[in-house]
């Protein structure tokens, strides 16, 4: 089912916040992980907008919705989110990787409130998001766990292993997400280790499998409805995405895994974001008026 023009309009404002805030907390400690951290920032938006269910003031209550952010160092993305949800506060963004910091450059879960889940090692958040799934599967919990990989760390075995492993448990509250943008550290996935159709491959594993444009909001929104339709059967959701989305400079770069970010740089993305922010706002005040009439 389609998202509302409004609902969809805020989505889109959010995913731009979480772009933004991404940008800025980088740009705080010069550089890092901003191609695979802007790349996600859509399902971000959809799933902290709509789908996952976490009270910031409890961040550790254990009916709750988690996410393991597999790909562990795109936490800059997952910290700009949490923080915009209320999960701590907003100036913590700006010292990230620094000396006493709650932001490590990898997720930590033991420092960061929200963070669900440590992961950096990659591979490793798939075990740790089917062991957390399958917890809550036994104790009859209603909650959900989301799982964001990278198609670079589908090269990881652990990755199929764990596959095979929810779809035996027939764990059906594990919805996977995987950022299919193509690249990795090193350059182009098909010049580093050809994957095919990972869609494909979750199916043989017993999956229920789907790919999606991941920059295209109703259609994440209606593969989550359907995920979350199914029983007893983990879903896997490809997200055709662009690695550095947002920011033309990461965009037509490659690789750019990991990119500097200058002040001039930072201030000539606010100026874009800027824009596209007011042309939001602009459409959300037209929707409004034509849903007053």
């Amino acid at each position: 089912m389609p998202l509302e023009t409004s609902k969809r309009l805020l989505l889109e404002k959010f995913a731009e916040e979480i772009r933004l805030e991404t940008m800025r907390t980088v740009a705080a400690y010069g550089e890092g992980h901003i191609g695979g951290a802007l790349s996600i920032a859509d399902v971000l938006s959809v799933l902290y907008g709509c789908y996952l269910h976490a009270d910031p003031t409890h961040p550790k209550d254990p009916t709750r919705d988690k996410l393991v952010l597999s790909k562990g160092h795109c936490g800059p993305a997952l910290y700009a989110t949490l923080a915009l949800r209320g999960f701590f506060p907003m100036d913590q963004l700006r010292t990230i990787n620094r000396l006493g910091t709650n932001l490590p450059s990898h997720c930590d879960m033991n420092r960061t409130p929200g963070v669900d889940m440590s992961t950096g090692s990659l591979g490793q958040g798939a075990s740790t998001a089917a062991g957390i799934a399958l917890a809550d599967q036994l104790k009859h919990r209603a909650s959900y766990t989301y799982l964001i990989l990278g198609d670079g760390e589908c090269n990881e075995g652990q990755v199929w292993e764990m596959a095979m492993f929810a779809a035996h448990q027939k764990i059906g509250h594990l919805i996977a997400f995987v950022d299919r943008n193509r690249q990795q550290l090193d350059g182009w996935t098909d010049d580093v280790c050809r994957m095919g159709d990972i869609a494909a491959i979750f199916a043989a594993f017993g999956w229920d499998a789907q790919t999606v444009d991941g920059h295209d909001l109703d259609a994440i929104a209606g593969a989550i409805q359907h995920a979350q339709a199914l029983e007893n059967t983990p879903s896997v959701i490809v997200l055709n995405t662009i690695k550095g989305k947002g920011w033309e400079e990461a965009e037509t770069r490659v690789p750019c895994h990991y990119m500097t970010i200058s002040p001039q740089q930072l201030a000539q993305y606010e100026a874009v974001s800027a824009q596209r922010m007011a042309a939001i706002d602009r459409a959300l005040a037209q929707c409004k008026e034509v849903e007053g009439k």
